[in-house]
């Protein structure tokens, strides 16, 4: 299997991935879309001429970041609708909500590195919330996605991954101490192996996923932490650049048809046999058949 390679690379951004291609007609979804690498994923995909749906908790964000991304990029067809993927009632009614095609559906919100925190169903707050909304937004939205024709699924995972794969026997912390780091990395590495698993499962349908890490970009995201990285000065990324591999996986032409793997810096990410000490690069266990099934099965018992 050829990795993918592109002319892009750590230093460039959103808006110049999307250069050149034309979403005018084409319904997207962006999921934590009101802050950081959500809004420029939006605004550079609104800024092609696609219908750009904010999928977020705040509504008042999502519709100041909405006319911000219209003033900037002249596209009036970007909307706001609620979703908190932590509440199975919020994304069924965000499903129930949803009529006719979508294109692209961009995995984007999520949580890092959070205190122990469950939802009302026992789950733990950042596997329920990065892997279990996201796979049950998007199997509520198969049909959509299946009528589009070619419909993407862009999963934004991370570096962290590398931190922990799914442990299947303890999803929850049920028998393991809690820590915030491994269950950020298992909910990394969720997301990827959703990815794989969309391929295999749904790409009869049309419907392709791939996976990224975005690299380091100091955001909402860091709250949990203290608000800042410790990552060297060189290695951090703007919102601009954090969202170009998202933009890359949603509409390159490069990756028609191609499903099931994970990228960085806008490139294919080679695949390791050792964790590397910067966290480049991607660990086998989440690009597994095996696992990627195993999870699948797991996350629709879950949710039955």
């Amino acid at each position: 299997m050829t990795r993918v390679e592109t002319p892009f690379g750590f230093s460039s951004t959103a808006a110049e991935v999307a250069e050149g291609i034309d979403l005018s007609g084409r319904r997207v979804v962006v999921t934590g879309g009101a802050s950081g690498i959500g809004v420029e994923t939006a605004r550079a995909l609104a800024g092609i001429g696609a219908e750009v749906t904010l999928a977020v908790r705040n509504t008042d964000a999502g519709a100041r970041t909405a006319a911000d991304i219209t003033g900037t990029t002249g596209n009036k067809a970007v909307r706001v609708a609620v979703l908190d993927l932590a509440d199975r009632a919020s994304i069924a009614a965000f499903v129930d909500g949803w009529t006719g095609p979508l294109h692209v559906l961009v995995n984007n919100a999520g949580l890092m590195a959070s205190p122990e925190q469950r939802t009302s169903e026992g789950w733990e707050i950042q596997f329920a919330t990065n892997h279990l909304g996201h796979f049950a937004l998007a199997a509520g939205l198969h049909d959509a996605l299946a009528s589009a024709g070619g419909a993407r699924i862009v999963s934004v995972s991370s570096s962290a991954h590398m931190l922990s794969p799914v442990i299947f026997d303890d999803l929850q912390f049920a028998f393991r101490t809690y820590d915030p780091w491994l269950a950020y990395g298992q909910s990394k590495s969720a997301n990827v192996l959703f990815a794989v698993g969309v391929t295999g499962r749904w790409g009869g349908a049309g419907i392709s996923a791939n996976a990224l890490n975005p690299g380091a970009i100091e955001t909402n995201l860091q709250r949990h932490v203290g608000g800042r990285m410790s990552t060297p000065a060189n290695l951090i990324k703007t919102p601009e650049q954090g969202a170009a591999t998202s933009v890359l996986l949603a509409t390159s032409p490069l990756l028609d048809g191609i499903g099931g793997r994970y990228f960085e810096n806008c490139n294919e990410a080679p695949v390791l046999t050792r964790r590397s000490p910067d966290l480049s690069g991607v660990a086998p266990y989440v690009l597994d058949l095996a696992n990627a099934d195993r999870l699948w099965e797991a996350s629709l018992r879950l949710l039955a």
